[in-house]
């Protein structure tokens, strides 16, 4: 099959992507929720499975010539649930955010109550952010993070379920820099009778690697992402027990969704089976010795940071003792080629669109190839910018060296 280039049928839209596949390997990005996924994956993901519309699950579709497309699905599924150790997996959720309102749909009722982590200290939006979707259907209550540690304080955790009795208790974050045992997690749930989901979006790739803490064998569901660790396309998945399998379906597809993106299902399989190589593991490690090396860098530079290090893929970065908000910083640094987000620190005094924090992460430079002296350096640079953020001539000399670092560390080779 032979495709027209871009340019030749849009040359506007070829223009703008051009710019952006430079800007990605011109610039150094630290958001942690941000990777660079394999030529393999990228290729899938604009396959001719884009032209497939497959609703419903393999052998109950409601379409015609899905022959292949559950031949993908049930590749896909299988790999999932051999890489994470999972009786059940469905890939169809779109989104990680999609993964969660689906759990919700398919374990409570409307009204029911769910126990999450506040957003400004670590937790995410469809975790039950005033505004969204499961804060109008459901009551949310939310625990946070020790004021002085920056960690979970699960005494008072489990004081907070025992009063408040929630039927789902949501363990995981955007923006905690420390490992989870989720054994506790677990008695918690049980003492009170809740179901446990794990929001795994994070950190699913170090999961994988047999990194981090497994929360298969204690949560009864567990979501996650497929681009921000685990390397893959963009899109969700759900992992859970076999006696909740039917519930979890009939909550994606029809609950919560239409037909699935066979394309990124595909995509999905292939980021499971390069998830599976020993080079992956060997990955994953890395990501957390760079993110520690960044980190400790940082802390020698003086910056204070939340829970005092990381023991995974990103760290919070108090910048309130600096005289700069997380927006300028994250501003002056993308001048410089370096780019990370603002984010909330627990007990922020600023609001969520100025924020006291930034979050930087290590997944996507680890994916290029670098190691701890680049961090080192990289460490360095965002000191010196921060510490005179109006100094823009530093600025242009750093961006500089880091579009020549850049130029050592190609995306795609």
């Amino acid at each position: 099959m032979k495709l027209k280039p871009i340019a030749q049928v849009d040359p506007q839209i070829d223009e703008v992507l051009q710019k952006e596949l430079n800007r990605q390997q011109n610039t150094l990005m630290l958001i942690p929720s941000e990777n660079y996924a394999s030529s393999a994956v990228l290729e899938t993901q604009s396959s001719i499975f884009t032209n497939k519309y497959a609703e419903g699950y393999p052998g109950k579709r409601y379409y015609q010539g899905c022959t292949l497309a559950d031949e993908i699905e049930e590749i896909a599924i299988t790999r999932a649930k051999k890489l994470f150790g999972a009786e059940h997996a469905n890939l169809q959720p779109h989104s990680g955010t999609g993964a969660n309102i689906a759990c919700y749909q398919a374990l409570l009722q409307p009204g029911d109550k769910i126990l999450s982590l506040d957003l400004t200290q670590g937790g995410h939006l469809s975790h039950g952010k005033e505004g969204t979707l499961p804060h109008t259907y459901y009551r949310i209550v939310n625990y946070g993070v020790d004021k002085k540690s920056g960690r979970f304080d699960l005494d008072k955790i489990r004081k907070m379920a025992k009063k408040e009795r929630p039927r789902l208790i949501i363990v995981g974050a955007s923006s905690y820099p420390r490992k989870i045992e989720f054994k506790p997690w677990r008695e918690i749930a049980d003492e009170v009778g809740a179901y446990l989901l794990a929001d795994m979006a994070h950190i699913i790739g170090l999961i994988a690697a047999k990194v981090h803490p497994d929360p298969v064998p204690y949560a009864d569901v567990v979501t996650a992402t497929c681009q921000k660790t685990l390397r893959g396309p963009r899109g969700g998945f759900i992992l859970c027990k076999k006696e909740l399998a039917s519930k979890i379906d009939r909550a994606v597809f029809p609950g919560t969704q239409g037909g699935p993106f066979m394309h990124t299902i595909a995509a999905k399989a292939i980021c499971f089976k390069e998830a599976m190589q020993p080079s992956f593991k060997e990955y994953a490690k890395q990501i957390i010795i760079n993110c520690q090396s960044l980190a400790n860098t940082l802390m020698e530079k003086g910056f204070k940071l939340i829970t005092g290090g990381s023991d995974n893929h990103l760290m919070l970065i108090d910048l309130s003792s600096q005289k700069i908000t997380g927006k300028k910083a994250a501003l002056v640094l993308e001048e410089a080629g370096i780019v990370v987000n603002k984010n909330c620190i627990p007990f922020d005094v600023l609001p969520p669109s100025i924020t006291s924090g930034i979050r930087p992460g290590t997944p996507a430079l680890t994916t290029r190839g670098m190691k701890e002296d680049e961090m080192k350096l990289i460490g360095k640079w965002i000191s010196e910018i921060l510490h005179n953020p109006n100094n823009k001539k530093m600025r242009d000399e750093i961006k500089a060296k880091v579009e020549k670092l850049c130029h050592s560390f190609p995306i795609y080779k």
